[in-house]
């Protein structure tokens, strides 16, 4: 998607719009009455708000695009008009959302309109709009544009407004880019992971016993416990300790950290326990502070690099509530790092490059910094701000990271690194995050002993490498297209008799294969030989093990893998064989792939 992205041009934006403006045109045209919203350009296409008087279909878009043609062909020129506050009303009187949002424009700020005009000069359409725009509909090409479909959006997001109808398009220069746009989104589609994890039997959500939640199969529970066991070791060999801490806690606790004030929205109630008031935990941090408060801390002990496989709860509106990328419950791969002034820079810098580490390791090798600064409202010295902001620019530089800034990004509480992955599709996906707290440790008066004998404040660093779990497994099952590496793969391989006369031998390498820990299934069914390997290829099975009469008279396998293909090896194409080989033999040659982490078979 790299190429597709690139092409995100400011000549594009001002088509998507432009192409924006038709569409409206064209649905007051098709469906007199109706009240218009808002049509912005967006990433790869543009959509408009519309309440229509009866409700549209996707079925009703065919016509759409069939008057959005009409409309370009007559060649209607996109002319800008500046308008007084009450002319403007004028104009809009019949439209409610337009009257809202010039209600909301300063006092002395120009207000523009664009109006398409025919071929004799006369408005046929006009719009409440900042631009820019093209010169005419005719340099749309009505060819490579296409609606996609429609959606409910409550107008400015509030759920107590208006429910209105969202259509949603893309456009492009040429035909060419059209085509290679929708087959990116065909091949997304093959990917995605609500799919795949329904196919593959990883995880379900269900809506009737709570949204947002996720319900994680035992294929998809044997990829968390590789992740998981991986990450442990990996936490353990990096210098961290590994934390276990309640779900539940008082709500004082975050009324001290702050973020009761700052993010009260996405906690959920407190409860009542002993009549005193307790939360759900939204986030770790607090817990990890008050093991920090158990005793008293020499700076010999610093830095504490403090690690939790942390399941936190946070309320997401459920219209935002996609799969396992948005979730309400969810398990942070969280660690908090307590640190001297002088450690902090040398912390840092370990943080991000044990993040890429993993990274690499999962395949994903092309990463983007951004560099979070001090947001308006915030907290903290400004001399502290300012060297964190050093230490996190000097770690990027030193990784040779490209990096943004992202001004006014970081948390009230201080500045932070956020790393975006590229994923197989060229998608940006950010995941990373290490961020300062200037905050916590005041609040929780949280001191350490120095070598003057004097009591100071650590510093703090929280820090999230995959970000949560579920979201981390959505991302990875798409760049896979579910076809994972052999240590990952929840089946490593699967036994196939080529007839139920070997089923015993089957068994037999089977169980030879679960003493070396291998994940393995076995097909012994009736079917046809052809069948199994096809299950087994939907199942995405990185090796398939058929077995006869020759194998079994050798105490042999014959191996086949699945289908070679991008992300890893994918999961499209022909099928690959190996020589065949003893059994014995197969198992060493898996439990190398599975030690060295190999993302090919």
């Amino acid at each position: 998607m790299s190429g597709i992205q690139s092409k995100n041009s400011e000549k594009l934006q001002a088509l998507r719009h432009s192409t924006a403006h038709v569409l409206a045109e064209a649905v007051t045209r098709l469906f007199p009455g109706t009240k218009t919203a808002i049509g912005p350009a967006i990433e790869n296409g543009f959509y408009y708000d519309f309440l229509f008087e009866k409700p549209i279909v996707n079925e009703d878009l065919t016509a759409i695009e069939a008057e959005m043609k009409k409309i370009i062909d007559s060649r209607e020129d996109f002319v800008r008009v500046e308008l007084g506050r009450d002319e403007a009303k004028k104009r809009f009187s019949a439209e409610p959302f337009k009257i809202e949002i010039l209600d909301a424009i300063p006092e002395g700020e120009t207000i523009s309109v664009y109006e398409q005009r025919n071929s004799a000069g006369e408005a046929v359409f006009t719009d409440l709009c900042r631009g820019p725009h093209l010169a005419n509909t005719r340099e749309i090409n009505s060819a490579a544009f296409k609606l996609m479909n429609i959606a409910g959006a409550y107008w400015r997001g509030d759920e107590k407004r208006e429910m209105l109808t969202r259509v949603y398009g893309t456009a492009w220069e040429n035909p060419k880019d059209l085509k290679a746009y929708l087959a990116f989104l065909e091949e997304v589609e093959k990917r995605d992971h609500r799919r795949l994890g329904k196919e593959l039997d990883l995880f379900s959500t269900h809506e009737e016993a709570g949204a947002g939640l996720i319900y994680w199969h035992p294929k998809g529970g044997r990829m968390r416990v590789a992740v998981e066991d991986f990450w442990r070791r990996e936490h353990y060999r990096n210098g961290y300790e590994i934390l276990y801490t309640p779900h539940i806690g008082k709500r004082w606790l975050w009324e001290t950290s702050g973020h009761l004030g700052f993010y009260s929205s996405n906690m959920y109630s407190p409860m009542q326990i002993d009549k005193q008031d307790y939360m759900i935990k939204p986030m770790n941090c607090p817990f990890h502070i008050m093991i920090y408060k158990s005793r008293g801390r020499s700076y010999r002990e610093l830095p504490l690099r403090w690690a939790e496989l942390g399941t936190v709860y946070r309320y997401e509106r459920s219209g935002v509530l996609h799969g396992l990328l948005r979730v309400r419950g969810f398990t942070q791969d969280d660690a908090h790092i307590f640190c001297t002034p002088e450690q902090m820079e040398g912390e840092i810098e370990e943080t991000l490059r044990f993040s890429l580490q993993l990274w690499k390791v999962f395949g994903f090798k092309d990463i983007k910094a951004y560099l979070a600064t001090r947001p308006a409202e915030s907290v903290g010295d400004q001399e502290l701000w300012d060297a964190a902001l050093t230490s996190l620019r000097k770690a990027i530089e030193k990784q040779g990271l490209p990096y943004e800034l992202d001004e006014g990004g970081g948390a009230f509480y201080g500045p932070k690194i956020d790393l975006k992955i590229e994923d197989a599709l060229g998608r940006e996906w950010q995941m990373t995050t290490i961020q300062f707290d200037f905050n916590e440790p005041e609040r929780f008066d949280m001191t350490f002993i120095d070598k003057d004998g004097l009591h100071k404040r650590p510093y703090m660093v929280h820090r999230a490498l995959l970000g949560s779990l579920e979201r981390f497994f959505g991302v990875l099952i798409e760049h896979f297209g579910g076809a994972f590496p052999v240590w990952l793969a929840p089946e490593q391989a699967a036994v196939i008799p080529v007839s139920e006369a070997f089923n015993e031998y089957a068994e037999k390498v089977a169980a030879a294969l679960r003493e070396h820990d291998i994940r393995v299934s076995t097909e012994l069914g009736s079917e046809r030989l052809n069948a199994k390997i096809r299950a087994c290829q939907t199942r995405k099975i990185p090796y398939m093990l058929v077995v006869g009469e020759k194998e079994a008279t050798e105490g042999t396998v014959s191996v086949r893998l699945r289908a070679g293909g991008a992300g890893g090896d994918g999961g499209g194409g022909t099928a690959r064989q190996l020589p065949p080989m003893k059994t014995a033999d197969f198992i060493a040659y898996i439990e190398e792939k599975a030690r060295t982490l190999s993302l090919e078979l």
